[in-house]
């Protein structure tokens, strides 16, 4: 018993609300995302092995140039936020990393910067919409 005086229906209620974000990162996304970052390697960067399976398949799909499920993708990314290192406009370019389950884009992106979109010279992970990014490394 959770507290003295609950019933025991108020207990698995409680119990459920407890376990459900856990199992549906879907409809709790911000729970998806905690997970995220607990795997992210030290020293703001990430590796490929350790992108979420549809990241690795994005990585593949900028290295050959396409083709790319959504119209933005391989667009100019402005740097609004001023996270990433200052480069010229057209620099860096943007890629969705789909969420299972979302029907939007959702929130994760990866943005690769350099002369040629398809042999990018250093690419980043944002599972959090440009709140914070991490450097892909090999």
């Amino acid at each position: 018993m959770l507290c003295k005086g609950w019933g025991p229906w108020r207990a698995a209620v409680v119990a459920m609300l407890l376990v459900l974000p856990a199992g549906f990162g879907g409809l709790f996304p911000g729970v998806a995302q905690a997970r995220e970052r607990a795997d992210l390697a030290p020293a703001g960067t990430i590796s490929i092995a350790q992108l979420p399976p549809q990241g690795r398949n994005m990585m593949g799909l900028i290295y050959q140039g396409g083709p790319f499920r959504h119209e933005k993708d391989g667009v100019v990314f402005g740097n609004r936020e001023r996270i990433l290192p200052a480069r010229n406009r057209g620099y860096y370019r943007e890629y969705t990393v789909r969420t299972p389950g979302d029907r939007s884009r959702g929130a994760r992106r990866i943005i690769c910067g350099g002369l040629s979109p398809a042999a990018p010279d250093v690419c980043y992970y944002s599972f959090d919409h440009y709140a914070s990014f991490r450097k892909i490394v090999q």
